[in-house]
């Protein structure tokens, strides 16, 4: 078995073989040249983001963004990534459509044992974000977690497992606050109504 299948088996790995560290020195040359374009340079940084996640994709990344290969992040189309993001992705981290992550949200793939004498090893485990979430600032996902659809993660969670669909979770470890309810479909913050009028005026400033 290669290193490389270790890996996606969830085997006990380490990364200094198969071609690894070229692959995440290169990875790190994209990643510096993205963090670096100006806000007014769109075409080089959609150019950047098909080289690093290895197809076009409509979302939105507020640079600086972090990662380890970036090819095994599959993105889908019309996420929003805010700045300071990090993603551990020696595993894969699949991300649906119509994600949005707030500042500063790292999710990481690779754990080691507890046992210290072993600590040197890694294993990695897959992490799900279904469409439609929205993750708040300075959450951090940890390996193999699912998060289904339509589900808010509260700022500063800490995710260690499974989170269901159509809910709201908060907290370290992260536990599901509620369900999304039909007050949350008719109202935005607090007391605060999403209403026709305040939703045509937005469209009229904009044009």
């Amino acid at each position: 078995m290669s290193m490389r299948a270790r890996i996606s088996e969830g085997k006990l790995f380490t990364d200094h073989c198969e071609g690894l560290p070229e692959d995440r020195n290169n990875a790190k040359r994209r990643m510096k040249a993205f963090n670096l374009t100006g806000p007014d340079e769109l075409e080089e940084r959609s150019r950047l983001m098909t080289e690093i996640f290895g197809k076009q994709t409509s979302s939105w990344i507020e640079p600086p963004i972090y990662f380890c290969y970036g090819n095994n992040i599959e993105l889908g189309e019309d996420c929003y990534i805010n700045f300071n993001c990090n993603f551990v992705d020696d595993g894969k981290i699949i991300i649906g459509n119509r994600v949005m992550f707030g500042p500063a949200v790292t999710i990481a793939t690779v754990g080691h044992p507890i046992n210290p004498d072993y600590r040197e090893y890694m294993f990695a485990d897959s992490v799900v974000i279904k469409d439609n979430c929205w993750i708040g600032a300075g959450t951090t996902i940890l390996p193999g977690v699912t998060i289904g659809e339509n589900t808010v993660i509260g700022a500063g969670s800490v995710v260690t497992e499974d989170i269901p669909p159509n809910c709201i979770a908060v907290g370290n470890p992260c536990r599901v606050l509620r369900e999304i309810n039909e007050r949350d479909m008719s109202h935005y913050y607090k007391g605060r109504e999403i209403s026709l009028d305040d939703l045509n005026e937005e469209a009229r400033l904009r044009q």
